[in-house]
C-alpha cells in the first residue's frame, strides 16, 4: 500500500452478501442487524476509494456514510464483538 492508503468504513442501506468482498478488492462486507451493510478496509488511495464508490453507485444501494477511520477496528474489538 502507498503512503496515501487509509482505512475506511462505508455504510449502505440494504444488505449485501459477504461474497461481494471479492468485487470490492478484499474489503470486508458485513451485514448488520439494522438492515445496513458495512464495507470496511484499507483503501490504497483516493482514486481507489472513488472506484469503490462507483461500484456501490452501480449496485443502486443508498449510501449512508463514508468515514475514514484510524485503523482496523478488528484489532480493537473484543472476541465475539462485531467490529
Amino acid at each position: 500500500m502507498s503512503h496515501d492508503s487509509a482505512w475506511y468504513e462505508i455504510r449502505l442501506q440494504g444488505q449485501l452478501h459477504p461474497r461481494w468482498a471479492s468485487w470490492f478488492d478484499g474489503l470486508t462486507v458485513t451485514s448488520a442487524a439494522d438492515g445496513t451493510t458495512v464495507i470496511h478496509g484499507r483503501v490504497a488511495d483516493q482514486a481507489a476509494l472513488h472506484g469503490v464508490l462507483q461500484k456501490l453507485r452501480d449496485l443502486g444501494l443508498p449510501l449512508l456514510s463514508v468515514a475514514r477511520t484510524d485503523s482496523d477496528p478488528a484489532k480493537h474489538s473484543s472476541p465475539g464483538e462485531l467490529p
